[in-house]
């Protein structure tokens, strides 16, 4: 009986030992650290690496590339193996974003059991490996090169015979790598950066070459601070109508206390009556002429002590650009009257307004 419960020994991968439980735990003794002299010889050491790659690199290379991508009759595809793979995703979901055209990520195992019925003829694809070998990639070239796909790689191993996949494709991009910042320089702890750079730096060029708007930006990005960033206006996060602080240059301050707590936004707008912006009275004004005044302030107008020269917004301006226009010198404010062509005022837009929208 005993025989059926114990596990069969665990055969090793090629000539690597397997290694037991305990080998495997994590060492024991006192807890391991990472201090900032430890970290700043390999930053060092990354810069360095990153350095060679752009003093290397190809610029006739990369430039083909883009124009590859740019002039792509089809579907842009990219795949990779491993941490490679990593990269190729986020490249083709970054280009996606951009709205030019259909791009994907192809998984390179699941191609060869049928995803790479989604490629067609005119569609480019492009395969990410350190190696320039990886046996996965080498199997799904020629059946995408049989459909009619444009094969582009990006490697850091040279073309030549060290390089097998470079051959398989029509084009060859060469990512100068020094080294790897890795105790072995075996993790792709470099490589993966230097792709990522690359293909990163390619799609900024894509942007620029097909002059791609902030609105054609947004479009495709609805969600999430970027979204809100790019498509908010003030007009969408502005308080209007009965929720706007208003009163008029003869009320007196005293009267307004309850219109100028009230609605939230820390301030009075006055206005004449067809509502044309005269200025705006906040609770530091009052504040402040409290102190100065002291019980003369039951005989003072709002008139008498508003800011008659206070910044404003239109409603159509971005959010974003309200947001900076409060921030801006010589001193930041918490509001910005919003008023038309002809300073009547429509709204109110709060800093408290614009944090909670998610901006």
């Amino acid at each position: 009986m005993e025989s059926l419960t114990k596990e069969p020994p665990r055969a090793a991968m090629g000539s690597l030992p397997v290694l037991s439980s305990p080998e495997c735990a994590p060492p024991q003794g006192p807890r391991a650290k990472v201090a900032a002299s430890d970290l700043a010889p390999l930053f060092d050491a990354q810069r360095r690496h990153l350095g060679h790659f752009f003093e290397n690199l190809d610029m006739s290379q990369a430039a083909a590339f883009a124009q590859a991508l740019l002039d792509a009759p089809g579907a842009v595809f990219f795949t990779g193996v491993g941490k490679s793979g990593i990269v190729a995703r986020k490249l083709a979901q970054t280009l996606a974003s951009l709205g030019f055209g259909r791009a994907g990520f192809l998984a390179p195992v699941d191609a060869l059991h049928g995803d790479i019925g989604s490629v067609f003829p005119g569609d480019v694809l492009v395969l990410l490996s350190k190696s320039g070998a990886s046996d996965e990639l080498l199997a799904l070239a020629p059946c995408a090169r049989a459909k009619g796909a444009h094969l582009i790689s990006l490697t850091s191993a040279a073309s030549g015979a060290d390089c097998p996949l470079a051959a398989a494709c029509d084009l060859n991009v060469h990512l100068p790598l020094q080294g790897e910042v890795c105790p072995f320089g075996l993790a792709p702890v470099t490589s993966t950066a230097i792709q990522m750079v690359f293909g990163d730096t390619v799609v900024a060029a894509i942007m620029e070459a097909r002059r791609l708007t902030r609105d054609q930006y947004a479009s495709n990005h609805p969600a999430g601070k970027i979204g809100k960033t790019l498509i908010f206006k003030v007009k969408d996060v502005m308080k209007k109508q009965n929720e706007l602080p208003l009163c008029k240059e003869s009320d007196m301050i005293m009267d307004q206390l309850t219109e100028l707590t009230s609605k939230g936004c820390g301030c009075l707008l006055v206005v004449d009556d067809e509502y044309h912006l005269i200025g705006t009275f906040t609770d530091g004004d009052l504040r402040r002429t409290l102190k100065a005044s002291g019980p003369a302030i039951f005989n003072l107008t709002v008139g008498e002590m508003c800011n008659r020269n206070p910044r404003t917004i239109t409603a159509d301006a971005m959010a974003v650009e309200a947001m900076e226009k409060m921030e801006s010198p010589p001193s930041p404010v918490q509001f910005l009257p919003v008023v038309d062509e002809k300073n009547i005022v429509s709204g109110i837009i709060t800093l408290h307004g614009l944090v909670s929208a998610g901006l």
